[in-house]
């Protein structure tokens, strides 16, 4: 192994474990809020420019650390100005990153794993197989090339991203630790500074870890939930057969009760046409959230090659939208962002080496499926 590889990345330290880094140094704490306003507010990566650090402690970070961030392979920004990287990760394979702006707002959506272990079936992603989890320097690192690419030289550096969402490749709890420190980072005084409202973990419904969450993290919630029950959420996400809705929306509630302000419950629905959005659909998601303060978020469907689903008309999706608006929810249907790049929600697949050979299943199925409607 090289000198090289055996180097501490230091955009991957945690604020803590960044002080952990200098005291095992024989240095003072204080050195990693230097550190880390350098590497994630300032953008610095040679310790060179680091100019309020002594050329001493400069030598000797040289030596033992360095700042490396995700590769950048592609960039593509839509008509409507959503932003969208494709970043190669050690091993060849690609994760993807959006940013959406909206007004004064920018959201960025970042991945946590390459691939996805879950294989939800209205998602592109899922169908990409699984390769391996994320490092934290893997995840932040996409928000620090995101903040970065908006850099002018010679001018403070603006604050463009305003909220982050863990909505990207992968299952967030199934990354936990990394995907904890990353966040870490994000809200951190002396690195993004974001607001613990604007920093939102999405989940498919890995029960035990939303307990986890709850002891360490006070980020906002969000729940892919996308069926009112479990014959339906079985099929659409396959997930539910081992934590059934009951079991999850126990959890959900758990970790919101446990935050120290009262915020609600995303609940995220994507709508396929005739599958989910029925007004008997409508009607048993009213009676599922009817004790959780929640906003629910409709997520009209967008369609990938051989999905088997259909985006609904605009007037279900209203009827529906509607419907639980009377029954006293707030609702929101999410506008589809970036799919002339194919960046929109459900949409991410990166360039996957699939371990679980999901990926070449799916292939067959989809040719086998070809053939037999060609011979009809």
């Amino acid at each position: 192994m090289s000198d090289e590889q055996k180097k501490v990345n230091l955009l991957g330290l945690s604020p803590q474990k960044m002080k952990d880094f200098f005291v095992e140094l024989g240095e003072k704490p204080f050195r990693a809020q230097q550190l880390l306003k350098w590497i994630h507010q300032v953008g610095i990566e040679d310790f060179d420019d680091m100019t309020n650090v002594s050329k001493v402690m400069r030598e000797k970070l040289k030596k033992v650390a360095c700042v490396e961030y995700p590769e950048i392979i592609y960039h593509d920004v839509s008509k409507d100005g959503t932003q969208k990287w494709v970043m190669r990760m050690p091993g060849g394979s690609s994760i993807e990153t959006v940013y959406i702006p909206e007004g004064d707002r920018g959201t960025l959506c970042v991945s946590s794993q390459i691939g996805c272990s879950l294989d939800c079936s209205f998602c592109s992603t899922g169908k990409q197989g699984f390769n391996r989890d994320l490092s934290v320097a893997e995840i932040i690192g996409q928000v620090y090339v995101a903040a970065k690419s908006f850099d002018k030289p010679g001018e403070k550096r603006e604050r463009k991203i305003t909220n982050v969402v863990m909505m990207g490749m992968g299952e967030p709890l199934l990354n936990f630790e990394p995907v904890v420190d990353a966040m870490d980072l994000m809200m951190d005084d002396f690195c993004y500074c974001l607001s613990k409202r604007r920093v939102t973990l999405s989940t498919s419904g890995v029960v035990p870890k939303l307990y986890d969450l709850a002891k360490v993290s006070d980020v906002s919630l969000a729940v892919s939930l996308h069926a009112p029950n479990d014959k339906l959420r079985d099929v659409l996400v396959p997930i539910n057969k081992k934590y059934p809705i009951k079991e999850l929306m126990k959890a959900c509630s758990h970790y919101m009760n446990s935050l120290p302000d009262r915020r609600k419950l995303t609940v995220e629905y994507t709508m396929m046409n005739k599958v989910n959005d029925e007004m008997e659909h409508a009607v048993e998601l009213a009676e599922l959230l009817k004790d959780t303060p929640c906003k629910i978020n409709l997520i009209p469907f967008n369609p990938f090659p051989n999905s088997g689903y259909e985006r609904p008309s605009n007037n279900r999706v209203y009827k529906f939208r509607d419907y639980l608006h009377n029954a006293g929810y707030i609702v929101t249907i999410r506008s589809t962002r970036g799919d002339d790049i194919d960046a929109a929600c459900g949409q991410l697949v990166g360039n996957v080496e699939d371990r679980t050979r999901r990926s070449e299943r799916y292939s067959k199925a989809q040719d086998i499926l070809a053939t037999d409607a060609a011979s009809k």
